[in-house]
């Protein structure tokens, strides 16, 4: 066998090898932010801190949890990544369901499908767009974090290639057992796309999480800002409104390390949901390829 070949073997270890670097590199970054997080003060201002906590103290992530605008920028970012995420899924479900559908079944799909890959192609631009968020009356208000990017095409598409591969068989016999395409959509398609699922409701808490730009365009109050805005808002564009110290909590404490606790634990819980999703992430990677 081609796997039992030398050739194949130093393949292997190169391949291996640099898997394995690219991977430490790419935690590196995160385990210094830990590391500054839990440092005194003049260690992170004199810039003294490696990959280890130079004189550890828990000051940083004290002041954090006792920031009330912190704390309610995580519920913002709790509240739009569980109702962003469910919304997409549903809308995605239900469009890809069609979709997946054969001309002879569904004869205006090309048209529809092309009307959907279109939006991902050109745009009304930023402007535009701001006016229609304008007079919807969404501006600084939750929602505009949601609607928005509720019907992504992207995701859309990969349910419906994952569709075309479900065995034909099975809907037949739902709809000669009299069942409706609802009920043979929700009875059928539903329980054997759950890997799908799982990978596409990855991706967009993923996006829900991190995006950031739709909450400084559209909020300007920071108590409604979702975590990722707030943090830009800190760290990126330093305005410190949001963090006032007293003069006891500076002498303890460094903007540093305060930045470096807020993003770790903003970048927590995606840290935690990836290992229990990653065999669908995987599989996401290939979603597209399904054929049908």
């Amino acid at each position: 066998m081609y796997y039992k070949t030398t050739s194949y073997r130093i393949f292997n270890a190169f391949n291996v090898t640099f898997l394995v670097l690219l991977a430490v590199l790419c935690v590196i970054p995160l385990i210094h932010v830990m590391a500054v997080s839990f440092s005194s003060k003049a260690a992170a201002d004199a810039n003294m801190v490696g990959l280890w906590p130079v004189e550890f103290t828990l000051e940083a992530y004290k002041k954090t949890v006792r920031n009330p605008v912190f704390l309610h920028s995580i519920w913002v970012s709790v509240q739009r990544t569980v109702i962003g995420t469910a919304l997409t899924l549903l809308l995605a479900f239900l469009a890809a369901y069609p979709l997946s559908k054969e001309s002879a079944v569904f004869k205006s799909r090309t048209f529809y499908s092309w009307i959907f890959v279109f939006t991902m192609i050109f745009n009304g631009g930023l402007v535009p767009f701001y006016i229609v968020i304008q007079k919807l009356g969404l501006m600084n208000s939750f929602w505009v974090l949601v609607l928005p990017g509720a019907v992504n095409v992207w995701l859309t598409i990969l349910l419906l290639n994952f569709f075309r591969g479900v065995p034909k068989e099975l809907e037949e016999a739902a709809l000669i057992d009299g069942a409706g395409h609802f009920r043979t959509l929700f009875r059928i398609y539903l329980p054997v796309s759950l890997p799908a699922i799982a990978t596409l409701a990855l991706f967009s808490m993923v996006f829900h999480w991190n995006s950031w730009f739709d909450g400084l365009l559209y909020i300007s109050d920071a108590k409604k800002q979702p975590l990722a805005t707030f943090l830009q808002t800190v760290i990126i564009q330093r305005d410190m409104s949001t963090m006032s110290m007293s003069p006891k909590e500076l002498e303890l404490l460094s903007q540093t390390t305060v930045n470096a606790a807020q993003i770790f634990i903003g970048a927590l819980p995606i840290l935690l949901v990836y290992p229990f999703l990653q065999k669908y992430f995987v599989k996401g990677l290939v979603l597209g390829s399904v054929k049908g």
